[in-house]
């Protein structure tokens, strides 16, 4: 009897002991982020009239965003992307791609993502935000894979995310050619970000 109540000192001083040099520990503060152009991809994908996808990419991407391990709540994102860096291997299609008929990049020069709201998932982190393209802004969701975090190069702290987000360029105002050229837009987007 007086070694099980010995005992029970002992574990409550301990659980104490620990909860108190525990409640001294600084919790790890958000990181902020700036995108790295140079490793930051945004792929989109077609169809072509049932014969084939398309791929173009853009090549002007920049942005910023804020990880918060302790609290995905209190993350964000924000991504620009510039219209006339569309680039599908193609000059005649891209400059079509960038008149009044699709992106109208003259009007709409910026395609712009920003967060809302972020949560924890078993994949990663789920992002909801508004996406603007062609002037209109709509709710979109998806799911952000990867989270590493490292030094690349040596004394660089970078962490990067993946994500595939399918949309209808109709629900942007972009519906020339349906069904010739499809309707849903699949998004791939690779990007990383270095510490600020």
């Amino acid at each position: 009897m007086r070694a099980t109540a010995t005992n029970a000192r002992l574990l409550a001083t301990a659980l104490t002991l620990t909860l108190a040099l525990g409640a001294g520990l600084p919790a790890r503060a958000a990181d902020d982020y700036t995108v790295d152009p140079a490793h930051t991809t945004v792929i989109f994908k077609i169809d072509h009239g049932g014969f084939a996808s398309i791929y173009g990419r853009f090549n002007d991407v920049s942005g910023s965003f804020t990880v918060d391990p302790a609290a995905s709540s209190s993350s964000r994102f924000v991504i620009a992307i510039k219209a006339d860096s569309v680039d599908t291997g193609n000059d005649k299609r891209d400059g079509h791609l960038k008149s009044p008929d699709f992106f109208n990049v003259k009007q709409f020069p910026s395609i712009a993502f920003k967060s809302t709201a972020v949560a924890k998932d078993p994949q990663g982190l789920k992002v909801t935000g508004d996406l603007t393209l062609h002037g209109v802004t709509k709710p979109v969701s998806f799911v952000l894979t990867g989270g590493k975090v490292g030094e690349f190069p040596k004394g660089v702290q970078r962490t990067g995310y993946s994500a595939e987000i399918s949309i209808k360029r109709s629900d942007f105002g972009m519906d020339k050619m349906i069904p010739a050229a499809g309707d849903e837009v699949v998004l791939l987007i690779g990007f990383e970000g270095t510490k600020s």
